[in-house]
């Protein structure tokens, strides 16, 4: 057995379309296809998440102004919208296992645009919270959902390129997101933010209903009441290779938020850098890691998935050895910050998308399951490292630093644990 994604018997490698595995066929209707249409749609739906955070987070300071809310309750808008989104992929998941991938996609779309607007009317902190919470619960819910369709219509070295080029394509948004959010700020108010994000799921609407067919044919469907359906958790929880590929998965968004959390506190507030040359540089570390992820689909197929991934973590644990023995011995300089940062984010492109790929190939029978799990424990990482790696504040980068050391070598842990036998 290869260490890479097996493509199933029949299926081809490059991801094409050919009857047997990549194109099924439910009862009655014509052939489904994984198209270009279809993964378009999917993109766009996955860009969700980095479009309703990266667009509101620098209107903060405004939003605490005009809702009379201290800085905390505004972070805790954030806040609750990550606990959303990995509600939303826990229960979205097996959902769609049971009742198939484009009703409940569909129904998920809506709840967000109709959350999105009371979040742009939300008179109140109180009431904005709720909305940030059912935005990020719709949200999450279309996210795994619409993940799910592509693994229905993929495996081997198809499932990986297709994934990686949707985690590529989609690196746009952290880039666009930040910038339209300043752009909205100077031009006009912050709740037009929010108007953006229901009109952008309106058009996900749109796009669903006409590109998006059903992947998930009835006798494919698992049928049971909400506790059986996410009772499936536990049984791909107990693979041993779906669990060890989760946990790298998960920890690479650990390290992303890592890096997130406390970039601007190191740049801007321990080296000077000023806002817009932080902007710049934040958005050239988004751009290494998109082209990480588009390269790392060229080589599906090519190179063994899991020596793509250890290239990853290898460029991953250098750079936060880097950042480590910067922060104890020499303050961070900025050039070290710098490069240190640029490899890190680079290398994620590595390693998440090709660990969610080889995760989801180790339980076909539940890949709406499967993808949940894979949301749920990343959005978790995401809400969990933030705060600690921000404990050294302004002075000093260190814990940051330890966090993705750990996290690193833990992956590597997982890695080994998840080998296929020989």
């Amino acid at each position: 057995m290869t260490d890479h994604a097996t493509p199933t018997p029949g299926a081809p490698t490059d991801g094409s379309p050919t009857p047997g595995s990549p194109t099924l066929r439910a009862e009655g209707t014509a052939p489904v296809a994984l198209s270009m249409v279809v993964l378009a749609t999917v993109t766009l739906v996955s860009s969700i998440a980095p479009l309703a955070t990266d667009m509101y987070v620098p209107a903060f300071p405004h939003v605490g102004r005009d809702l009379a809310a201290s800085a905390t309750q505004v972070q805790l808008t954030l806040t609750t919208f990550f606990v959303g989104m990995a509600l939303g992929q826990l229960v979205g998941g097996p959902v769609s296992d049971a009742r198939g991938r484009r009703r409940p996609l569909l129904v998920s779309l809506v709840v967000l645009t109709v959350a999105s607007i009371v979040c742009a009317f939300s008179p109140s902190i109180g009431l904005m919270m709720a909305a940030r919470f059912v935005q990020g619960l719709s949200g999450g819910s279309a996210m795994v959902t619409a993940r799910s369709v592509v693994v229905d219509l993929a495996h081997g070295a198809g499932l990986v390129r297709s994934l990686n080029l949707i985690h590529g394509v989609g690196g746009i948004a952290p880039i666009v997101g930040p910038l339209l959010g300043g752009i909205i700020l100077q031009f006009t108010h912050w709740r037009v933010s929010f108007w953006v994000v229901a009109a952008l799921a309106g058009a996900m609407i749109a796009a669903v209903a006409v590109g998006v067919p059903e992947s998930l044919p009835p006798e494919r469907r698992h049928r049971g009441e909400l506790g059986q359906l996410l009772g499936a958790a536990g049984t791909v929880l107990r693979h041993r290779g779906f669990a060890g590929y989760l946990v790298v998965m998960a920890f690479s968004m650990g390290v992303t938020f890592a890096y997130v959390a406390t970039s601007a506190f190191i740049l801007q507030l321990m080296n000077g850098v000023s806002p817009i040359m932080y902007s710049v540089d934040f958005a050239a570390n988004a751009v290494g890691l998109t082209l990480a992820t588009l390269f790392a689909a060229r080589l599906a197929g090519r190179v063994p998935t899991r020596k793509v991934i250890g290239v990853g973590l290898a460029l991953t644990g250098a750079a936060g050895l880097l950042l480590l023995v910067g922060a104890v011995w020499f303050d961070t300089p900025l050039a070290v910050a710098l490069v240190a940062f640029f490899v890190l984010m680079s290398a994620q492109g590595f390693i998440g998308p090709n660990a969610g790929a080889l995760a989801s190939t180790q339980v076909p029978d539940h890949p709406g399951t499967g993808s949940a799990v894979l949301g749920f424990l990343q959005w978790c990482m995401a809400g969990v490292v933030a705060p600690l790696a921000g404990l050294g504040g302004e002075r000093t980068a260190v814990p940051m630093a330890v966090i993705i050391v750990v996290l690193v070598a833990v992956s590597a842990l997982a890695m080994r644990i998840a080998r296929p036998a020989p």
